[in-house]
């Protein structure tokens, strides 16, 4: 089994497909983790989550953008900042009609991080201050101020290892905001969203070899 680790997708319908075809990626074998938000922006939404849930180790960790859609999809609240943000596309890929319960319990049941080997995924960061578990929810989801000093210290202390983990594997903060389509590693801190749903391109990494695919496409 390879593990394969994947930025956020945003409705990138067709970038996805790439990826996983590129990359090899076997459905029935090999492990995907993915980063979190597959809402908003991109209008194939529903699309998305169809083809993650025919990945039988599909490990799904919530993002801030799915959170958002969970409120439409269980309680029916378009929240302005979600409309206003991506939102507006995943009402269109479900087309007025709401959100399939396979779809909503497959968001609703993501957990907020995961460990595998020493190795943390998450979303947005967490508190490195405190431990994982000491972390409130809304870190998990929204923070940046762990790329952002990883980014800092990458400068001087190049070795340093937040947490203890051996490696940590984000998405929320686009790596366009450094000027870069690929993936970067800061300490040993890895940034994965390379910007789909923002004219970037969707990432898909080997977690144990560090190759990585890029889809072709840049829209869906």
């Amino acid at each position: 089994m390879r593990t394969f680790v994947i930025g956020d997708i945003h409705g990138a319908y067709k970038a996805l497909l790439q990826c996983l075809e590129l990359s090899k990626f076997n459905k029935n074998n090999d492990r995907l983790i993915c980063l979190g938000d597959v809402c908003d922006r991109g209008s194939h939404v529903k699309e998305c989550i169809d083809e993650l849930l025919t990945i039988q180790k599909c490990v799904y960790i919530l993002g801030n953008h799915d959170e958002l859609a969970l409120e439409w999809a269980i309680h029916g609240n378009l929240l302005k900042e979600w409309m206003e943000d991506g939102g507006s596309e995943t009402l269109m890929s479900y087309k007025g009609i709401g959100m399939p319960k396979a779809h909503t319990r497959f968001l609703a049941k993501a957990p907020l991080y995961f460990v595998d080997k020493n190795r943390l995924f998450v979303h947005g960061g967490y508190d490195s201050e405190r431990s994982v578990k000491e972390t409130p929810n809304q870190t998990f989801l929204w923070d940046r101020s762990l790329l952002k000093e990883a980014e800092r210290l990458e400068r001087t202390c190049p070795d340093w290892k937040f947490g203890g983990f051996d490696e940590i594997f984000v998405g929320h903060t686009s790596t366009l905001n450094y000027g870069k389509y690929e993936p970067q590693k800061f300490c040993n801190v890895w940034a994965m969203d390379t910007g789909a749903g923002w004219g970037g391109y969707l990432t898909i990494m080997d977690v144990d070899t560090k190759k990585f695919w890029q889809a072709e496409v840049v829209q869906w």
